[in-house]
């Protein structure tokens, strides 16, 4: 009989928001429990394994060659006709700067959350949530099969893309097929990627979405692709791009397959609410992933800082009502929500070009010097060369 569980703050989901969310509040006084649904934190791998590294000291992550496999000076985005255009690793995105041992970096995250007084309960699913005088209060859950409840003043999802707790929470957590990528991933080895850079390979080799090359060390890499989910049938389509695409590519088609991980990624703009009374959502619950880019291990982070500090005070003045929850929502809208609408627009824009406006958009970027790589400087720099390229732009500019 496994004993039920009281706390200020449940956190369900020991990902890299769940742990940023947990180490937070227990660093500002809360007793903190998080649960994970598997038995090892981590795994599997559903990840391209790419991060920036400007985001980190400001969460609190120390760099460690525990988790980084690879340091690399930029990224290369490859038009359809594979005209190239380099951007530094500072330039180029929160999926650029080291290649990672994601299952490593998620056990790292977990132990700073650990040592910072985090009790942490591995293969416990939350089944449903509890609720009291009309606010959420804790979930029911089993561990090894056995059922008990966790009560807590305050709950937090970071449960991921397929989140269960926002919608037993009734949050708008609901995804449009546009905003929805199905992606493939192999490790590949004996391949021909160069480790200075992370590449990116964009147009109708993968509709709605791009290929990467992750290198992992020589002769090493994850090669992916995310494909926009209204553009093909099934998933099944999105291995036969990216087989397709690696058959094309000589470096990569003499390699060999070594592992395989699939999965979906919202590129959706950001959910429009992401607390009610008692409960918050954080990471990919909440929709946090960059909608260019698929990535989200840094915002989810940037957030989880915020969700802590909030979700901690919120227990500390037994005050858990969504009016002072919402310290958190506007928090971490200011720091994230107007790059993600921007990137969303955007995203809606691209997935219509055709690949001969996309050769355009590379050729016009190739050779530029932009001081901050963003959507509006890639705009002003594509403009000088093809304006009638960015016409259908003139929002976002």
């Amino acid at each position: 009989m496994v004993q039920d569980v009281k706390c200020d703050v449940l956190v369900v989901g020991a990902g890299p928001a769940g742990s940023m969310t947990a180490k937070w509040a227990a660093k500002h006084g809360a007793n903190v429990v998080m649960i994970e649904k598997r038995q090892e934190i981590g795994s599997p791998v559903r990840c391209g394994e790419g991060i920036s590294k400007t985001w980190l000291a400001d969460v609190g992550i120390t760099p460690s060659n525990r988790w980084i496999n690879l340091e690399v000076e930029g990224a290369r985005i490859y038009s359809p006709s594979e005209r190239v255009m380099e951007i530094n690793e500072r330039h180029a995105g929160n999926e650029v700067g080291y290649v990672v041992e994601r299952d490593a970096f998620d056990k790292a995250l977990a132990i700073d959350a650990a040592n910072a007084g985090t009790t942490i309960h591995l293969k416990t699913h939350a089944k449903e949530l509890l609720r009291k005088d009309g606010r959420i209060a804790g979930v029911k859950a089993t561990h090894m099969g056995q059922p008990f409840e966790i009560h807590a003043k305050v709950v937090v999802g970071a449960d991921g893309f397929e989140s269960q707790v926002g919608r037993w929470a009734g949050l708008p957590t609901n995804l449009q097929l546009r905003d929805m990528d199905s992606c493939l991933q192999y490790r590949m080895t004996n391949v021909d990627s160069d480790v200075r850079y992370c590449d990116f390979y964009l147009g109708k080799v993968a509709p709605g979405g791009y290929v990467w090359v992750f290198p992992k060390g020589e002769g090493l890499a994850n090669v992916g692709i995310g494909v926009q989910v209204s553009q093909i049938k099934n998933a099944a389509e999105a291995k036969a791009y990216l087989d397709r695409w690696i058959e094309h590519h000589p470096g990569y088609a003499k390699g060999k397959k070594i592992d395989m991980v699939g999965g979906g990624v919202s590129i959706s703009p950001p959910i429009k609410q992401s607390v009610t009374d008692g409960l918050l959502l954080v990471g990919d619950a909440a929709r946090m992933i960059d909608p260019l880019t698929g990535g989200g291990i840094a915002n989810g982070c940037i957030a989880g800082k915020v969700a802590g500090r909030v979700a901690a005070e919120a227990a500390a003045k037994g005050d858990s009502s969504k009016e002072f929850l919402m310290q958190y929502d506007r928090g971490w809208r200011v720091l994230l929500e107007e790059k993600l609408l921007r990137n969303w627009v955007a995203k809606e824009k691209l997935v219509s070009l055709p690949d001969e406006v996309f050769d355009k958009i590379i050729d016009a970027l190739s050779g530029v010097k932009l001081e901050k790589l963003s959507v509006l400087n890639i705009l002003k720099a594509v403009r000088e060369k093809y304006p009638e390229v960015t016409k259908e732009f003139e929002n976002l500019l």
